[in-house]
This record gives C-alpha cells, sequence and structure tokens, in this order.
C-alpha cells in the first residue's frame, strides 16, 4: 500500500468519480490512476469503487471505510509537511478560508485586510460555498478552516469555536407602510411578502422557527444566498427583506430603511470550523484572533483538545461573545 494510492482514491471519490477530472487535477494520467486503484483493491480484496464498465459507478460500503481512514492518514501527512514549513519560514505559506457571501463581504475585509499587512508572504485562498460545502472543505482538508453559521454540525470532524453572535434587520424601501414602524411584530412582517435567505444559509433556520412558534406561515417569495442580491429585489419592490444586521450598509444602503429585530429572532452564532488533529501554523492562530480576539492559540489549542460537542459547548458556555 502506497500513500499515492491513497491520494488517488480520495481525490477520485472527490471528484465525483470522474478518473479523468482527477488525472488532470493530480497532472497525472488516467490509465495510471486506475491501475494504481486496482493494485490497491486486489492488496485489499475489497472493491472500492463499484463499476458499470469501464466507469466508476458508486463507493462501497466498504470503500466508505476506507475512504474515511485514508482521509485522516492523509490529513496527518498534510500536518508533518505544516511542521516543516513552520520551523522553516513560519512567515510563508498559504491558508486557505471558506466562508459564505456574507461573512466575506462584511465581516471578513478587515480581517484580511491587517492578516495581509502582517503577513504578506503568505498566499491567501478564499472559497465561497453553501454551509454544507463550507464545511465539507474544512472536514476532507481541502481547506483549512471553514467560517459559517449553519451546516457545520453535522460534521464530527470539525471542531467548532464560536465567534461572535448576531442580530437581524428588516429592510425595506423608503416610503413602504413598514418604514416608520418603530417596533415591529412577527404578525405585521408575515402579512407582507418576503424575501431572504436560502434555507441553510446565514441562521435562516432561527427565523424559520420564530415563525412557526406563532404559528405563522410566512411568505417567503424570493430566497438568495447573497445578502446584496436580496437588497436589490427589496429595492424592486418584491417583498420586505430579512438578513444579517451586519450586511447592512449605511452609506451604500441610504435608500433603505433598516429596522431592528432582534426582539424578533433569536440571536444567530457564527463558528469557525478547523479539522480534528490538524496542526496549525502560527499565522493561522493569528487569522483566527484578528477575526475572534478571545479566540487565543491557548484557547484553541485546549478546543482543539475537547472530546465532542457537548465538551465544546461546556468549554465555551461561559464565554462573552460580541454581537452584531
Amino acid at each position: 500500500m502506497k500513500l499515492q494510492q491513497l491520494k488517488y482514491i480520495w481525490e477520485v471519490a472527490h471528484n465525483d468519480l470522474n478518473v479523468s477530472a482527477t488525472a488532470q487535477v493530480l497532472y497525472t494520467s488516467q490509465p495510471g490512476i486506475s491501475k494504481q486503484i486496482r493494485l490497491l483493491e486486489d492488496e485489499l480484496g475489497v472493491e472500492i469503487f463499484a463499476r458499470s464498465g469501464k466507469h466508476l459507478t458508486r463507493v462501497t460500503p466498504a470503500g466508505e471505510a476506507v475512504l474515511k481512514v485514508a482521509g485522516e492518514i492523509l490529513g496527518q501527512v498534510d500536518s508533518i509537511k505544516q511542521i516543516a514549513q513552520e520551523f522553516s519560514n513560519n512567515k510563508k505559506g498559504s491558508l486557505s478560508v471558506a466562508t459564505t457571501h456574507t461573512q466575506a463581504r462584511y465581516a471578513l475585509p478587515s480581517v484580511i485586510e491587517s492578516f495581509i499587512q502582517s503577513y504578506p508572504d503568505v498566499s491567501l485562498h478564499m472559497h465561497q460555498g453553501t454551509p454544507i460545502q463550507i464545511a465539507e472543505m474544512a472536514a476532507d482538508g481541502t481547506v483549512d478552516m471553514a467560517i459559517a453559521t449553519e451546516g457545520m454540525d453535522h460534521y464530527s470532524d470539525l471542531v467548532m469555536m464560536p465567534c461572535y453572535r448576531w442580530n437581524r434587520s428588516i429592510v425595506v424601501p423608503k416610503g413602504h407602510p413598514l418604514a416608520s414602524r418603530n417596533s415591529l411584530t412577527l404578525e405585521e412582517i408575515a402579512s407582507f411578502p418576503l424575501v431572504t435567505y436560502v434555507y441553510g444559509f446565514t441562521g435562516r433556520s432561527k427565523l424559520d422557527e420564530a415563525f412557526q412558534s406563532k404559528e405563522l406561515v410566512p411568505n417567503v417569495v424570493f430566497t438568495a444566498t447573497d445578502a446584496d442580491v436580496i437588497k436589490t429585489y427589496v429595492r424592486l419592490g418584491l417583498g420586505v427583506g430579512i438578513l444579517a444586521h451586519l450586511a447592512v450598509d449605511p452609506e451604500r444602503d441610504r435608500d433603505l430603511v433598516a429596522l431592528d429585530a432582534s426582539h424578533l429572532f433569536a440571536a444567530s452564532t457564527t463558528y469557525i470550523g478547523i479539522r480534528k488533529g490538524a496542526f496549525l501554523r502560527g499565522y493561522q492562530y493569528q487569522f483566527i484572533e484578528k477575526f475572534a480576539p478571545h479566540l487565543t492559540k491557548q484557547v484553541v489549542d485546549e478546543a482543539m483538545l475537547c472530546s465532542g460537542k457537548h465538551e465544546l459547548e461546556e468549554y465555551f458556555k461561559n464565554t462573552l461573545l460580541p454581537t452584531y
């Protein structure tokens, strides 16, 4: 068994079982990958991938178990490389972060600006996606860390550390019937068409829970993953917008009226997720602390030692998080 073979099966599984696409990613030949996969399967005595002719169709149950361990091994190999890089040059390397549009557009710019000034020789890579995609990228080692509000708690391979809490705003055009209201009710909001996040994005579950608790059925006419898109369609008169308060820009959104909704919906928490057992370089600790000052190196290291979700929650239960 060779590390190269484990790398091949891992990459094939994460490229939709497309051997040709995997060969392009790894700068090697398709026949070479296929041969090494067969050799590994022969050595193990099980099929990792089911086939239809020459095409791979699915991962077998045995293959799923093998891939899980292969991912752990490859993660440890990557950690060894990171250790070597940290000792050879602790201010040079790369950092990859997966996050949602709201975080990338509104929460991270100042953090990234400061980080780049401190570490000009670190190559920074931002990946945007759905919360589930983001969590998967962090769990399988595609990125160093994930930043999101929803979706990451389904991945037991991630250490979830709370960064900040945030509330929502109701956004309407000037002159809208709600624009002059001082304190909104859920019943009032539910009487209008709504424009908000796609389910599973940016705290959307808290919004749905609030309406359900009042036995209200909101008329959600348009959803999007992008806060700027939501505001665009509010401007067009499509409906009342519900979005993260931090996504309201006082300068750019002067044509809109933003109303406080913190009394209507439970606050949400944004987390940073890191793969269990990952080796963090010095500048990675610095990035985390710039984003969430309470997550110092000591706190992160102690959190990484927690055995599961319940222990992590206990560790952070008395932490005072900033609220936006």
